[in-house]
């Protein structure tokens, strides 16, 4: 019998039809598409969407975007469009998995996406990304060495920190009101140092706040974006060294370890803050390692701190490892663990502080993990390797901590075995915290735990007093199992539970801000946050306050007669 064919015997191939056609026949069709050939151009192998496509200004005429490179892919088509609502066109090629897309307008918002070619095929396009260019006269630099002479930054640049960039002993970086720091999201990690010895001079103003944030755009911004912002002192601490701060070390050769240990100058200064914010920061090198938002780490008394905010960050929005430091009218909002965390014999003063968590928000793939137990305060004695006397090192942790305002998770956000406290003073903390007002924690209101902390009660190194609670099961926490808890006297020291809902306390509390100007943490009319409070500072309370810190008639961070110091310079977006 004959065999048919395999091509017509009427019809005469050309030699490229005739190679296609037996490359063709060499493909197999399993699901990867080509089995026996190695191309994608013999087996037309299928181009997928670029993924993780980032576009960030770079100018006030230019745009950077980044994206994953696609498997088989030979080049790419970037496209553009005006606006919200343009039409996309193309607006150049690449061989690689970036592009920059100059001559644009300033201040002017576009939108991108991004398609993969090979062998002249065409895949689908990616999710479109958004992003806004500055005004125009706006520069761009990369910050991606260390600074070791005195430096400033300008208003009119956008700044990208590129990596852990440590500001060195002796030199000074001085940032002009309304300047931009960017923490590049490509570079994992991005940080500044303020390292011993070196200073930070950040002062900006309610009109023209000095803000750190994430290179991804507004809208695409997520918890853990880029690292933090870390201030290193020469005061002590109650560990003895080494003591590495959380999240260095990750790569000796890059990302030294910071040991923290051994200061003995509790007057050193570190510069000033004033008006700043830091926003989505927190990534973490390695695991269970976030960075916090603002890390102030055996930081000294001579360092002046006002009006700041933490917003959207993975881990603790303000960590206080030992020191001196004294800063007044701070503000976190969603963070990803506690708001306010102390420890390590910190030593320092804190008056005006406002937390706001409503949920917890979801952090950018691969950054870390938010904990399972974020509280409003979280302060500690002394744990883990180097307490030379455990619990009880001195010094010992005694900040104080006047006119509070922390509104916590409400139900659903942490489940019923951890997390969920107002405050949480263990393992051998002491303190004075004065004035304040804790709503809607879903576990307690306080938490006394340890021994340890006991200790500090009996010895009056430790007060809670003049506190309102609202929307907040019990005052204190239970014991359970080996967890020891204690309490204090409630009457003896003004400690209310109220009936009132939280958000009556305040003349405005929506349950999800966008803005500064939907806050408004004032007392309501008739609010029994409008009094209550201990007005004149006696005793041991007083010896500590000094001239720093004065009493208040009313409790929580805002005085019903004063002004709105939060408005203006504060922020509260999702992303």
């Amino acid at each position: 019998m004959r065999s048919t064919p395999r091509f017509p015997s009427r019809r005469l191939l050309t030699l490229p039809a005739l190679l296609l056609a037996l490359g063709a026949a060499a493909c197999g069709d399993d699901s990867d598409g080509c089995a026996s050939t190695p191309t994608a151009a013999e087996c037309s192998v299928p181009l997928t969407a670029p993924a993780g496509v980032q576009a960030s200004a770079a100018s006030a005429t230019s745009v950077k975007l980044t994206w994953t490179a696609v498997s088989g892919a030979t080049g790419y088509v970037v496209q553009r469009a005006p606006g919200a609502g343009g039409d996309f066109a193309q607006v150049g090629t690449t061989a690689e998995a970036r592009y920059t897309d100059a001559g644009i307008a300033p201040t002017t918002a576009y939108r991108y996406r991004v398609l993969a070619t090979a062998d002249g095929r065409q895949g689908p396009a990616s999710d479109i990304v958004a992003v806004t260019t500055p005004a125009a006269g706006a520069k761009a630099a990369t910050i991606a060495a260390d600074i070791t002479a005195d430096r400033t930054l300008y208003a009119d640049t956008l700044y990208t920190l590129s990596g852990f960039v440590h500001v060195a002993n002796g030199a000074t970086l001085t940032i002009q009101p309304g300047t931009v720091i960017q923490g590049d999201y490509q570079t994992l990690g991005s940080s500044l140092f303020i390292l011993r010895g070196a200073k930070l001079m950040a002062v900006g103003t309610a009109e023209q706040p000095i803000v750190f944030t994430s290179s991804r755009p507004v809208g695409q911004r997520q918890p853990g974006d880029w690292g933090g912002l870390v201030l290193v002192g020469n005061a002590k601490i109650n560990r003895g060294a080494p003591v590495l701060l959380e999240g260095t070390n990750t790569d000796p050769s890059k990302n030294p370890g910071i040991d923290y240990a051994g200061g003995t100058d509790d007057g050193d200064s570190s510069g000033e803050l004033r008006y700043v914010r830091v926003e989505f920061a927190g990534y973490a090198p390695v695991t269970d390692a976030e960075l916090n938002s603002f890390t102030f780490a055996a930081v000294g008394s001579g360092t002046r701190v006002s009006h700041l905010q933490a917003l959207g960050g993975l881990d603790d929005a303000y960590e206080f490892f030992g020191g001196t430091m004294d800063a007044d009218h701070l503000v976190s909002y969603e963070t990803g663990d506690d708001h306010f965390d102390m420890s390590e014999g910190y030593q320092g003063r804190l008056q005006y502080l406002i937390a706001y968590q409503t949920r917890v928000l979801i952090p950018r793939p691969g950054a870390g993990s938010t904990s399972s137990d974020p509280q409003g305060i979280e302060n500690d004695g002394c744990a883990g390797a180097n307490c030379t006397s455990g619990q009880n090192s001195m010094p010992h942790t005694i900040p104080l901590v006047a006119n509070f305002t922390l509104v916590g998770t409400g139900p659903g956000v942490v489940d019923a075995t951890s997390g969920g406290v107002g405050m949480m003073l263990r393992r051998g903390t002491g303190g004075y915290y004065v004035n304040g007002v804790l709503g809607r924690w879903p576990r307690a209101g306080l938490s006394l735990r340890d021994a340890a902390t006991n200790d500090r009660l009996t010895a009056g190194e430790l007060a809670v007093q003049h506190v309102l609670l609202s929307e907040t099961p019990t005052l204190f926490q239970a014991s359970s199992g080996s967890n020891v808890q204690y309490t204090v006297d409630p009457a003896a020291n003004a400690l209310e539970q109220s009936a009132a809902t939280t958000a009556s306390l305040f003349a405005a509390l929506p349950s999800n801000p966008t803005s500064a100007a939907q806050l408004d943490w004032t007392p309501a009319a008739g609010s029994a946050a409008a009094s209550g409070g201990l007005a004149t500072f006696g005793g041991a309370l007083q010896t500590k306050a000094g001239t720093t810190v004065a009493g208040t008639s009313f409790r929580g961070a805002a005085d019903p007669a004063g002004t709105k110091w939060w408005a203006g310079w504060t922020s509260y977006a999702d992303n």
